[in-house]
């Protein structure tokens, strides 16, 4: 079977070994845990694409239901927030990269045809046919570990003999998987999924550990931003003070070797990452005037 060849191909875009990239969110739901609801309607989430977009993101990530338990949201009410929104997207930023953050197919499947260009199965795997939908449109996926975890539940007392094996074993067999089904092993992301299925010492345990799932070859996507294992590491902060310790856990995820960031805060993570480059020497400083005049 066919594996990663190092680069990352999403959207007709490449990115080379050892480059970053911002996912943005932007949620269209009326419950988000971060935004509460800010970019739900349909012109504020269009302003907040173009805000991220130049602020240099790279990738936007639409999503249409919140990941915590909450009111029911029906395959309906998602293809409502999500597709014809997908298609404005596109129709605004042409060369932007499009996420949409989905388990189920026939969401994937419309929203790709609305243009979508990577699906992101934040409940790795629940729904068996979206990896399918993928390998049709050409579209990327990203392959998460949530343990047992069904969509939109909350961990309770779960337990991992080692939980970052069973992050690499879970999440490389969804992407094999999806290469033997046409998926195009360059369009696969694997994500260790903070927080879903997890408690705080088993995130801490994967972002020390990360290098493991950056070895396995298959470029890396980290979801960190504003996590709650960020809020309890740093004695229970809420979700509005959780940057710096956020910013913390990017700087160690980069170092390790991720490639893709998903963030609320897409300045602020652009520098972590910026510096993180220049330290490891694969990026130039923008200036360097000191001791010279």
């Amino acid at each position: 079977m066919t594996g990663p060849s190092g680069s990352l191909l999403l959207g007709g875009r490449s990115f080379a070994p050892g480059s970053f990239a911002i996912m943005a969110i932007v949620n269209r739901t009326p419950d988000s845990f971060y935004d509460r609801g800010a970019t739900f309607a349909f012109t504020a989430a269009l302003e907040r694409v173009a805000e991220v977009a130049a602020q240099g993101a790279e990738i936007v990530d639409i999503g249409g239901v919140k990941a915590a338990p909450g009111d029911e949201v029906t395959v309906a009410d998602e293809l409502e927030r999500t597709v014809e929104f997908v298609a404005a997207v596109r129709a605004a930023h042409p060369d932007l990269i499009i996420s949409v953050d989905t388990w189920r197919h026939e969401v994937g499947d419309a929203v790709c045809r609305a243009g979508a260009d990577l699906l992101n199965d934040a409940w790795g795997g629940a729904d068996p046919l979206l990896a399918e939908v993928a390998a049709e449109h050409g579209a990327g996926l990203v392959c998460t570990h949530v343990g047992q975890a069904a969509p939109r539940t909350r961990p309770h007392r779960v337990a991992y003999d080692d939980v970052t094996a069973d992050a690499i074993v879970t999440t490389v067999g969804l992407a094999e998987r999806a290469v033997s089904l046409g998926v195009h092993p360059d369009s696969l992301l694997i994500d260790p999924a903070h927080d879903f299925g997890k408690n705080t010492r088993h995130s801490l345990q994967l972002t020390r550990e990360l290098d493991q799932m950056v070895a396995t070859g298959w470029p890396v996507l980290v979801s960190l931003s504003n996590k709650d294992f960020v809020g309890e590491t740093l004695g229970g902060l809420p979700v509005g003070e959780r940057l710096t310790g956020t910013l913390a856990a990017t700087a160690i995820s980069a170092w390790q070797g991720a490639r893709v960031f998903r963030a609320h805060n897409v300045v602020e993570t652009r520098q972590v990452l910026d510096m993180v480059a220049a330290i490891q020497g694969t990026r130039q400083p923008a200036r360097t005037i000191r001791g010279l005049v």
